[in-house]
């Protein structure tokens, strides 16, 4: 199989609709200020959450910068954007060569796309947004060091959300002892990334946000949750599926405290069970609502 990220992170796109924390992001409506207002994302990927808060009405009328160290995601962020624009009756027009519009009589969003890592995006000193956005990001950096400087970002509030915290299932069991232990040395890898990480990032970012003297005004579960619904998975989540299991491979085919080849098998028989429409996968995240 051919990964693609881009499309990794289009297939989780429905993934991530069922699991934001409703509550969260209802206490995100009511805080927001008056339209316009000015966003930051980072680690905003090809432009789901812009998207997100588009077609469920969070959002009318913003300057949108978007931030991304990967050159593909924002190489197809550019693409898609407009093709999602478009598809939703919105009109879309190319400013510059990273500026989009997005328009009609009701939304007015100016986009700003930025190629950079975040630290040095926020070396820059741009002015602090009203909101800033963190969607599947903070697990991946070394905490709690990152977030005063990521929450440098705004002048209000921080909407951080998915932030993984701990658990991972995978059913129908294959093998109880195996299964355990893949599970337990996935989350050890996520701990021991260079770059940062945090497998239990949800429950330790309440100490976190404190401690950068930021006031927690919501949190709650964003879990995810596939499956099958009569033998099929929705819209493209085979394929997350299939990338889930393309994480585990990458982070643990070279581990010395696991068989070379029981963890082989135990891949096989996985996406056997995707084929099948029989893997169950759940993650627990958590979301948080935060005033800097």
């Amino acid at each position: 199989m051919e990964y693609s990220f881009p499309r990794y992170l289009l297939s989780k796109q429905t993934v991530d609709d069922r699991a934001l924390n409703r509550g969260v992001m209802e206490a995100l409506k009511t805080n927001l200020p008056p339209m316009p207002i000015n966003i930051i994302e980072v680690g905003a990927g090809m432009g789901n959450m812009l998207a997100r808060l588009l077609s469920w009405g969070v959002i009318t009328k913003a300057h949108y910068i978007h931030v991304d160290a990967m050159e593909e995601n924002i190489r197809f962020a550019l693409a898609w954007i407009p093709e999602w624009a478009a598809g939703a009756g919105l009109s879309v027009e190319k400013a510059s060569e990273n500026q989009l519009h997005v328009f009609d009589k009701k939304w007015d969003v100016q986009i700003q796309l930025e190629c950079a890592d975040v630290f040095d995006f926020i070396s820059k000193k741009h002015v602090p947004a009203d909101l800033l956005i963190a969607h599947a990001f903070l697990d991946l950096l070394p905490m709690p060091e990152s977030l005063p400087r990521l929450l440098s970002l705004t002048k209000n509030l921080a909407w951080l959300t998915v932030n993984f915290d701990g658990v991972t299932s995978l059913e129908p069991t294959i093998d109880a002892g195996l299964d355990d232990l893949i599970e337990r040395l996935y989350h050890e890898s996520m701990d021991k990334r260079p770059t940062g990480g945090d497998s239990r990032a949800g429950r330790h970012m309440f100490a976190h946000l404190r401690l950068a003297k930021a006031q927690i005004l919501a949190a709650g579960a964003s879990d995810w949750v596939v499956h099958a619904i009569d033998g099929k998975y929705q819209y493209d989540e085979a394929y997350f599926l299939q990338f889930i299991l393309h994480f585990f491979e990458e982070s643990l085919s070279a581990h010395p405290g696991l068989d070379k080849a029981a963890f082989a098998d135990w891949l096989s028989q996985r996406r056997e069970q995707i084929q099948r429409g029989e893997l169950v996968y759940i993650a627990h995240q958590m979301d948080f609502l935060a005033r800097v």
